[in-house]
């Protein structure tokens, strides 16, 4: 009788032990989170440090930047596992979603709105004032990864062969202060870089339709309960709150927050991108 309740207590330590190194495996020791590289590296650190130091207290786990040199590292990092979250543009989530399977977590919120623009802008100095009048004029872009960018200014009535030439900066500040010296007649920026700079030597000749906005998109291997303590994270954050407002703002001082978004938002930019994406793949 008394072999039988050993042996039981036994079955029963050792069942406890494995749920424990279960769980244990299921929580990772730190989480490390990327982003695409829309500033210099420094100011991404800036941005993020708040937002990742948040996290860390709110998930009880360490939270650490691994920042990205450009779109297609970032890309790489998320779709590889090489970070647990990363904050993505949509052309940066649905690369890594196709060949990662990162699953996103939530969308930001600018000025109250769950999208955002791409503007085209032009020195405040200068004789343009439409997208017309940048017909054999040059161009500044972005990362040559962000093939949102040259779809929107396609859209917007300016086939790309009719520029006298473009050329890839990489961050967002580099193209406005690149039209603000006057190195390029007109560059794309985020709608929230160009309000910045409206009205202090830049001016805005064209924004885009409404797009699906930046997010933040998970590894598909972080677990199930891991994931829904991320998004209830994000989401919890509340501009009302003075220390949560300083969380967002730091990150981007147009936004509001965070809210649920899923897979099948980001359609309308597969769309536009596809023309892109074949082409490069030829």
């Amino acid at each position: 009788m008394r072999f039988a309740k050993n042996l039981a207590f036994l079955l029963i330590v050792l069942f406890s032990t494995s749920i424990h190194a279960d769980i244990d495996k299921a929580q990772p020791e730190v989480l490390r989170f990327g982003s695409v590289a829309m500033d210099i590296p420094a100011v991404m650190h800036q941005r993020l440090k708040p937002l990742t130091d948040y996290l860390s207290r709110t998930l009880g786990i360490p939270v650490q930047l691994k920042l990205s040199p450009d779109m297609a590292a970032a890309i790489q990092e998320s779709a590889s596992n090489g970070v647990d979250l990363a904050y993505l543009t949509p052309v940066a989530y649905l690369r890594a979603h196709e060949t990662g399977k990162v699953k996103l977590v939530v969308k930001t919120v600018t000025k109250g709105k769950g999208s955002f623009k791409l503007m085209i802008v032009a020195n405040s100095q200068s004789n343009i004032n439409t997208v017309r009048d940048l017909e054999n004029r040059d161009f500044a872009f972005g990362d040559r990864a962000a093939l949102l960018q040259r779809a929107v200014v396609i859209g917007a009535g300016l086939p790309l062969e009719k520029l006298y030439e473009y050329q890839f900066l990489g961050h967002y500040d580099n193209i406005a202060r690149a039209v603000l010296v006057g190195d390029f007649a007109a560059g794309i920026l985020k709608d929230t870089m160009a309000y910045k700079w409206d009205g202090k030597g830049l001016r805005i000749i064209y924004a885009s339709p409404d797009l699906p906005p930046y997010n933040i998109a998970a590894s598909s291997k972080l677990s199930p309960a891991l994931y829904e303590k991320i998004k209830a994270a994000f989401l919890s954050l509340d501009k009302s709150n003075p220390e949560h407002l300083k969380i967002i703002k730091a990150l981007d001082p147009k936004y509001d927050g965070f809210a649920e978004t899923s897979d099948a938002e980001y359609d309308v930019v597969r769309k536009l991108v596809a023309p892109f994406s074949k082409a490069e793949k030829r």
